[in-house]
């Protein structure tokens, strides 16, 4: 149950109000979520944190980032799902709440939130609060949990932790909705070496100043145990010999393994069901126990259809939870069956039916997603919060098997009475050196940013802060590299819907189609290669509309690369073996997705990613373009 202060007892969900005497206060638990930008340094923390607890045994090995239990987010190095843990600390239960940092994944970081009563802001000692830090810190706030503060990565080289604090403190004293707020211990950390103190110079030897901050600071429960059992689901689980886990914190009163509840659904329906088992958690393991009490973290099995936002209760007084609030999506791409001619040999999901069965399951854990049906049967329209959101959902249906194509990402557009077009804009935030404020400053006026802050260090270190419509950053991230050769980091959050601001300046070269279905050779690539960069290798199977290179002029171009030379007594067979082609531009899946204009796919198996035309013969082309 979220209690606003020590000495509020009015909450903020929809149950009876309880005088102080009948709210008890649960001094043996602490409930804290750990919240940042991406790459500041959460779950690395939180890796300190458990192996301080001493929750593993002497000889185990756990190795780095323990709670990025999904290949996805160890491949790609950050936190995509939000999940928690317990450790304890002098006889206190402490459930710590990983989230993940990028903006893409608000959704997760506003879902779980309500589970905690404070947060662990961490902020990194050189970049300082960057977008995300706000995103949260703001959630965090408006929720009421009591915040800590730590500077993390201190040992940095280009740390600057006096203006770091300066700013954080400017970012509370903005976000602040009372005093109370104003009011947090700031620590200082090196999460990599599992180290804490209150003051920099302090001896860095453990993490023990951050856990007793926390037992000081966060504040204990506030519950009412003895009312109707009550219980927002925020989170799920699947294993495949206990089913289907529901997460989440009981609001009020008590559960025990085969107790019947009531399951209310986002829309107020209501069914009985039965809880087979209760667990919580210890570490990194569920723990099944015999009964839980209003102010812990939970699972429970035997509710097979729960869903996020749904609340479980008593049966005999099924009170319904407030929903889960959820900012709305701002892009949008259509997912389709695959219609290339190499459709069916590589997914073993390649139908309508299973991929429609397969985005709508995703709905139920995936709290920012929308799926709609689209024009025709074979396609849907699927909305997220960004392009990283839709392509980490992409690359997991393509490991487990699916096959379909994808259209290029377009922004969600709204329309006010007058019949006025708003677009989303965001708050674009850059780090990078002095040598590169041209070229970016000139690719962003192309894309309608309009500069609004720009820092020196006084080191060739800067950082450019512009306010830039959503469609504008569709494709933007490759040439943010290219611009500055690695030499720099972007991140970006949704600050609103302003009027759209009209035609986009961006423009890409033509690229080079293949003219035949058959199997790319060396000399083919090597006459395309005289037009273009290529994308694909020799050997590389293709067919009639597909892309495999980008033109060095704006038109499209079909070219044979299965073309052979022919072989004469004067031209020997093997002189092609001397022929040096230049390596060609392999493209990840949100490279192909920045790529591709709004006439190309993607066409997505387990075992390729391939751009192609959306009508791949010259005549359906000429055909579209006639309409």
């Amino acid at each position: 149950m979220q209690i606003s202060d020590a000495t509020d007892t009015e909450t903020t969900m929809a149950t009876p109000e309880k005088t102080p005497n009948q709210l008890k206060e649960r001094t043996d638990i602490r409930n804290v979520a750990i919240i940042a930008h991406v790459d500041h340094g959460k779950t690395t923390l939180v890796d300190g944190l458990l192996k301080q607890s001493r929750i593993f045994r002497e000889n185990q090995q756990v190795g780095e980032l323990i709670m990025d239990s999904n290949d996805q987010e160890r491949e790609r190095g950050i936190t995509i799902l939000a999940k928690n843990t317990a450790v304890n600390y002098h006889d206190t239960k402490i459930n710590i709440i990983d989230t993940p940092g990028h903006a893409d994944f608000g959704g997760e970081v506003e879902r779980v939130l309500n589970m905690a009563d404070g947060c662990i802001l961490l902020v990194d000692a050189a970049e300082g609060p960057m977008p995300q830090t706000r995103f949260v810190l703001q959630r965090a706030l408006e929720l009421n949990l009591k915040p800590i503060v730590v500077i993390n990565k201190i040992d940095r080289k280009d740390a600057r932790i006096d203006q770091v604090v300066e700013w954080t403190q400017d970012l509370f004293l903005e976000l602040a909705k009372s005093d109370e707020q104003l009011d947090f211990p700031v620590l200082f950390a090196i999460g990599r070496e599992g180290v804490a103190m209150r003051n920099p110079d302090d001896e860095r030897v453990s993490l023990e100043p951050l856990f007793e901050t926390i037992l000081n600071t966060i504040p204990a429960p506030k519950v009412d145990m003895d009312s109707p059992f009550q219980m927002l689901v925020t989170a799920l689980d699947y294993d495949d010999y206990k089913g289907k886990y529901a997460i989440g914190r009981i609001t009020r009163g008590r559960i025990t393994p085969n107790s019947s509840v009531a399951r209310i659904t986002r829309d107020g329906d209501i069914s009985r069901q039965k809880v087979n088992l209760v667990f919580t958690n210890r570490g990194l393991q569920r723990i099944e126990i015999d009964e839980a009490q209003a102010g812990d973290i939970i699972a429970v099995t035997g509710i097979s259809d729960a869903n996020i936002g749904e609340t479980l209760a008593d049966p005999e007084q099924p009170e319904a939870l407030p929903t889960i609030a959820i900012s709305e999506p701002t892009l949008k791409m259509t997912f389709g069956v695959n219609t290339s001619p190499f459709a069916g040999r590589e997914g073993k999901y390649p139908t309508s039916r299973q991929l429609r069965a397969r985005l709508y399951r995703e709905l139920e854990v995936n709290v920012s997603l929308r799926v709609e049906d689209g024009n025709s049967p074979d396609e849907f329209v699927v909305s997220g919060r960004g392009e990283l959101h839709l392509s980490v959902l992409i690359e997991s249906m393509r490991r487990e098997g699916y096959e379909f194509q994808v259209s290029r990402p377009e922004v969600i557009t709204r329309q006010d009475e007058h019949g006025h077009t708003f677009e989303p804009f965001e708050h674009l935030v850059i780090d990078t050196k002095d040598e590169y404020i041209g070229a970016l400053t000139e690719v962003l006026a192309t894309r309608k940013a309009q500069l609004s802050n720009m820092a020196s260090d006084g080191y060739g270190n800067v950082r450019i802060e512009y306010k830039v419509p959503t469609r504008g950053l569709i494709g933007f991230r490759n040439s943010f590299l290219t611009l500055t050769k690695g030499n720099g980091a972007m991140s970006s959050m949704l600050i609103g819907f302003e009027p759209w601001l009209g035609k986009m300046g961006t423009t890409r070269m033509g690229v080079l189609m293949a003219s035949e279905l058959g199997t790319a050779v060396i000399y083919g690539l090597n006459n395309a290669q005289q037009r273009g960069d290529t994308f694909i290798e020799p050997g590389t199977h293709v067919y009639e509309g597909m892309i495999i290179g980008l033109n060095t002029r704006p038109m499209d171009m079909v070219v044979n690369v299965c073309k052979e030379k022919q072989k004469t007594n004067i031209r020997s067979s093997t002189s092609d073996i001397s022929v040096r082609l230049t390596p060609p531009i392999l493209m990840s899946l949100e490279q192909s997705l920045d790529f591709i204009n709004n006439d190309e796919l993607v066409e997505v198996t387990p075992k390729n990613i391939r751009l192609r035309k959306r009508y791949l013969t010259q005549n359906e082309r000429s055909r579209a373009r006639e309409d």
